[in-house]
């Protein structure tokens, strides 16, 4: 209806708060000139785009058309809305839309002959004689109504009204009702019975009691339903929680560009049952790093739930240290391999060398939760060594690390669920028998993921993960890992095995002519002897040496050659009783149980011997002594005497009491004994020495000689 305006030479224009005059062009720049005689060029788009930019005495341009709004209406509604555009039209210019191009106006709408005035009567009386009653007023008002918001200023506003969701109820009610749902986020799960309560309470607090009154209780729970919509407040307390823990901010993918620039840590407890060192069945926890552009799982770290700041530590260790390179790998591995007591995924010489094709990701940045594992001194110290950066996630915000929360969930789908003794994500999906189904003790279920990721997780391909150069086609994480490397141009150097060891827990020990001892431990080796009584020369340390240890591994140390280069390698002196790895808190075990049976659990031998039997029977499986062992470690042992003793007359002053602990096992024997007979003057021959038997210094009477 009107034409766009153009700007002229000896226009005028507002422009940085000043009128000027435009007095030239030259390509897409124009020369203004102001009214205090200043000339300023500048360009046209920069002019336009000005926020006070106005040509003075142009028409307005027209609007271009809300046609998204006006397909929201009904079709009666609009068609009415065209109806007055072209009575507006034709009142404007003297003819209605698409009239042939020799039409002429009628007199009453001949711009030529008529006023503005004179046409706005003419279309009120020609309206209200069509049977709809017009006034001039009318005419006007919705003239200028188009003029300013075009064929969208004359629907009828009243259709395009928005619904009121909560009704006409009072703002009070509505002000209380919303706190009220607020407040349910962090508590249990109630009814909205217990809602309304809580409403009728808050008003009387607020406004006095009976102020306000609530509305009839079937509209009150039509109100909360509607305020809790999306909310589940009446629903499950955890999908509430995870709920009102969305960040308010958009949603963007964790995105990068090359291995390691990214890499996401956190821990859960697995949702497998497992068989731990007491012969217990209880879950563990995985400590796992996985990295974000490849999706590889670097490390993961199983252990009894309450992981540690040092397991945090070893898994830096073990993401950025392939497992060919540490220190006794490929020995631990063919011990492993003697007794795990199942079918191997693959065989020995294949899981070597899958291991050593696994990607070695050493990371530049590391984004962990706020647990205390992760902010604990010993993690940093870990990741400052590395030249780390570590970026802590949002309170309560696990969108932060999506790709590691996710990583869980296919764990849990792709792993657990067909490892015997799953126990499903929730007490609903728990099966009825699954204590009785935990077979796999904490080392072989290590062993097991350890596989799973390298034959598994490594090399299937992810919905989730696509190809640099092909986003149609998922690719493995192995496969990932080779395209992005080709990519950046570069291989990252990884650590060797005596960076693994510098990562690894330390502690400060003196050498003596036994070797060095920790928690009752000794370690020796030829190589160490020599410097036996011998001060490191650190005296900050007392003249102590720097031994380090791997808490999954204490069956040998490595000692830091002070008066040279290198590591000194000790074993554990009692390491072939044991003949496998084992982990420190496997040791502590093993202590414990020493010290229930009456065994002085300082004796490294008798620990030993305790250690092998506990291995053995965690290898196995609980077996027939799961109640008995849950009863053992129930209850606090103390040590006691038998409950009764059998002792000849004519040989009761020449036989000791026996001491604390030596009646007969409970748990070698199956059940506990009763009276137990001594025999006076008959020679009991030493049977045979079995380490692995559950009391290897009982007899086959369960009397301890």
């Amino acid at each position: 209806m009107i034409r766009p305006s153009a700007l002229r030479v000896e226009d005028r224009v507002i422009f940085a708060g000043q009128a000027h005059t435009v007095v030239a062009f030259s390509g897409t720049t124009i020369r203004l000139l102001s009214d205090a005689g200043e000339t300023t060029v500048v360009a046209l788009s920069y002019l336009l785009a000005a926020e006070d930019f106005e040509l003075i005495g142009a028409a307005p341009a027209p609007r271009v058309e809300s046609v998204g709004l006006l397909e929201a209406m009904p079709e009666h509604v609009v068609a009415a809305a065209r109806e007055w555009e072209r009575h507006l039209v034709e009142i404007e210019t003297g003819l209605p839309p698409g009239a042939a191009a020799d039409a002429r106006p009628r007199p009453e709408y001949d711009p030529m002959t008529q006023t503005m005035a004179a046409r706005d009567k003419a279309k009120a009386a020609e309206l209200t004689a069509a049977g709809s009653k017009t006034g001039v007023r009318t005419v006007q008002r919705m003239r200028a109504r188009y003029r300013d918001q075009g064929l969208w200023g004359l629907v009828d506003t009243r259709s395009a009204r928005a619904a009121k969701p909560t009704g006409h109820v009072d703002e009070r009610v509505l002000a209380a009702a919303v706190r009220v749902i607020g407040a349910q986020t962090g508590t249990s799960t109630g009814t909205k019975s217990r809602a309304i309560r809580q409403i009728r309470e808050l008003l009387d607090d607020e406004h006095g009691p009976g102020v306000v009154e609530l509305p009839s209780r079937a509209t009150c729970y039509r109100l909360l339903e509607v305020l809790s919509k999306g909310r589940h407040t009446f629903g499950s307390a955890v999908t509430r929680r995870q709920t009102a823990n969305k960040p308010p901010r958009p949603y963007t993918a964790t995105t990068a560009a090359r291995p390691g620039e990214q890499v996401q840590l956190d821990a859960t407890p697995l949702d497998v049952m497992a068989v731990m060192d007491d012969g217990v069945i209880g879950r563990a926890e995985l400590v796992l790093s996985i990295d974000i552009a490849t999706r590889t799982i670097c490390s993961g770290v199983l252990r009894p739930v309450g992981a540690k700041a040092v397991d945090a530590a070893l898994l830096l260790a073990r993401s950025t240290v392939p497992e060919p390179m540490r220190p006794g790998w490929d020995q631990a591995l063919a011990m492993e391999a003697s007794r795990i007591p199942h079918q191997r995924l693959v065989a020995l010489d294949a899981r070597m060398a899958m291991a050593a094709a696994k990607p070695v990701i050493v990371p530049d940045t590391v984004v962990i939760d706020h647990g205390k594992v992760f902010l604990s001194e010993v993690f940093l110290r870990a990741a400052d060594t590395l030249g780390i950066s570590v970026q802590p996630a949002h309170q309560q915000t696990a969108t932060d690390k999506s790709i590691v929360e996710r990583t869980f969930a296919s764990i849990n789908t792709l792993f657990c669920q067909h490892v015997a003794g799953y126990t499903g994500r929730d007490v609903t999906r728990r099966g009825a028998d699954v204590a009785e189904r935990a077979v796999w003790s904490l080392p072989e279920l290590q062993e097991l993921f350890d596989e799973w990721v390298i034959c598994g997780w490594q090399t299937r391909p992810h919905d989730g993960l696509r190809h640099p150069f092909n986003p149609d086609q998922a690719t493995s994480p192995n496969d990932a890992y080779a395209a992005l490397v080709a990519a950046a141009g570069y291989v990252p150097v990884a650590l060797t095995g005596e960076d693994y060891i510098e990562l690894l827990p330390a502690d400060w020990r003196a050498i003596t002519d036994t070797g060095i001892q920790i928690e009752y431990r000794t370690y020796n080796s030829a190589e160490l002897r020599q410097w036996a009584g011998q001060s490191s020369g650190v005296t900050a340390k007392g003249g102590r040496w720097e031994v380090h240890h791997d808490p999954y591994d204490v069956s040998r140390v490595w000692v830091r050659n002070h008066h040279g280069h290198g590591w000194i390698t000790a074993p554990w002196t009692h390491h072939t009783v044991v003949g496998q790895p084992f982990a420190d808190f496997t040791w502590r075990a093993s202590r414990k149980i020493a010290a229930q049976r009456g065994v002085d659990d300082t004796n490294e031998m008798a620990v030993a011997v305790i250690l092998a039997a506990l291995l053995r029977r965690a290898d196995t499986g609980p077996g027939a002594d799961r109640v008995l062992a849950r009863t053992r470690t129930a209850r606090e042992m103390t040590n006691h005497l038998p409950a009764e003793l059998t002792v000849p007359p004519s040989a009761a002053a020449t036989v000791p009491a026996l001491p604390a602990g030596t009646a007969a096992d409970e748990e070698s024997a199956g059940e506990e004994s009763g009276a137990v007979e001594v025999v006076v003057g008959e020679v009991v021959p030493f049977g045979m020495f079995d380490p692995f038997a559950d009391d290897p210094f009982a007899d086959d009477s369960g009397v301890r000689r």
